[in-house]
């Protein structure tokens, strides 16, 4: 027996490794037909057959009586068990029924499926479980992308897709700029039009100045103008120059482009209240002025008060900064402020001035009140999240998207040469700050091209 048993434990040796050698070779060469093909079977199968336990042990199960066939039970009389004849019956007994989960469908990173709430159950209980589930379903992370009456779907991503960003940077449409992708896989967009102001929060080397370069790269091919606050003595903003339609370095100056942008805001109601417009893109295409996008770094430098002869300076800038926030979304200037360290005790302006920034972006930061000031009014789940960003991955963030959710995000990396360059190439671009005051410069932006860049900026 043993003669023929050798050569067939051999080959079937030779088999299994065979067919693991081309499994493995499969995967690292063609990740996504491998998960499709091979991955997205076996996983969807450990996803339904261990439902119940898994509910179970999240507690997401719901006590239900239902007939079932059983056996009596044995009753005691002291130290001493009776024998009874065993007979089964029919009976209905309480059990733990797991909501119905729907069909799991596979997608690039992963895979989705819907489940049907119970009766009392919200898409909080769900929330509160996305880590448990992850764990249980041996993914890299599960989250919550939608929900309807009755229902929620849940997203798990097999492996981080942002370990490795290579989306380029693209002008995706008027006012809005592709910077880099979500933990979705969907692509990261800061769009103006529908949120108007940013802050964007992070500590050295977190990516905070690699998402101002994309977003230069981004608006630089653009009809729009931009302006720029560095008080870092304009290392960081001074390179765009060309692209800059004006710049200010140190406080005083500071005042009097704010002062400008203010009077510019002013002479734009009066062209919207003249032409019975309720915003600069109502007006008919030969009035309409050009866009403002306002780059302000190091937003802290402007509220620091090194001697008590500086408050009266710090209250008017931190005014204007704050009109500008409140009145500049209907008469097309938009605000991108940055900043190391942002925390209430620079004073009640720059609380007052956060709550403008409806959209957000918290990078890596060294100290829990700027994540707190960033996300605080947010889901408390984005600051354990912002709490977590490793120094390895400079660039990725926790971002408030147009949608109310937050999520995890990377910007692609874009080098200050890179961004110099867009900033050169379409100097041209730049409309003079006289001409944008005295309202001689106007956008040739067209209703039919603003329509066709909405369409541009859709997702695919």
């Amino acid at each position: 027996m043993s003669d023929w048993l050798i050569p067939l434990a051999i080959t079937a040796t030779i088999t299994v490794a065979s067919v693991c050698t081309v499994l493995l070779v499969w995967r690292a060469l063609h990740p996504v037909s491998f998960w499709l093909c091979v991955g997205y079977p076996v996983k969807t199968a450990h996803v339904y057959f261990t439902w119940g336990n898994v509910a179970l042990g999240c507690t997401l199960t719901r006590k239900r009586r239902r007939w079932r066939y059983t056996l009596d039970g044995l009753p005691v009389v002291g130290h001493a068990t009776i024998s009874l004849a065993q007979r089964r019956k029919v009976r209905r007994v309480q059990i733990d029924k797991p909501p119905r989960l729907g069909l799991v469908r596979p997608c690039r990173l992963g895979f989705r499926v819907n489940i049907k709430l119970m009766d009392g159950q919200t898409p909080d209980d769900y929330t509160a479980r996305l880590s448990n589930l992850a764990h249980a379903w041996r993914v890299h992370s599960v989250r919550l992308i939608a929900s309807r009456p009755g229902r929620v779907t849940l997203l798990a991503t097999r492996g981080d897709p942002l370990s490795e960003v290579r989306t380029p940077v693209l002008s995706q449409g008027l006012l809005r700029v592709r910077v880099g992708l979500l933990e979705t896989g969907a692509p990261w967009v800061v769009d103006f039009r529908t949120v108007p102001h940013w802050l964007n929060t992070g500590a050295t080397q977190s990516g905070k100045s690699t998402l101002l370069n994309a977003l230069i790269t981004g608006l630089s091919p653009q009809p729009v103008a931009l302006v720029g606050f560095d008080l870092k003595g304009g290392v960081e903003l001074t390179a765009y120059g060309p692209r800059l339609s004006a710049i200010a370095t140190e406080r005083a100056e500071c005042v009097g482009l704010l002062n400008d942008l203010i009077c510019l805001v002013k002479t734009r109601m009066a062209l919207c209240r003249a032409n019975k417009a309720r915003n600069v893109w109502k007006l008919p295409e030969h009035l309409r002025p050009t866009p403002v996008v306002v780059l302000v770094d190091e937003v802290a430098e402007l509220f620091l008060m090194a001697h008590k002869g500086e408050k009266d300076e710090i209250a008017t800038t931190a005014t204007a900064l704050l009109r500008l926030a409140q009145l500049g979304r209907a008469f097309g200037v938009y605000l991108v402020v940055c900043g190391q360290r942002v925390g209430s005790d620079l004073g009640p302006g720059v609380t007052a001035l956060r709550s403008q920034l409806s959209g957000r972006i918290c990078h890596r930061v060294n100290d829990p009140e700027t994540a707190t000031m960033t996300l605080g009014d947010t889901d408390p789940a984005a600051l354990d999240a912002a709490r977590q960003i490793p120094a390895s991955m400079p660039g990725t963030a926790i971002v408030v998207s147009d949608d109310g959710r937050w999520y995890r995000a990377r910007s692609v990396y874009v080098s200050e040469e890179a961004a110099e360059a867009a900033a050169t190439q379409h100097a041209q671009l730049a409309p003079a700050w006289a001409d944008l005051l005295t309202g001689t410069d106007t956008v040739t932006v067209t209703d039919a091209e603003l329509e066709a860049l909405a369409r541009e900026g859709e997702p695919t």
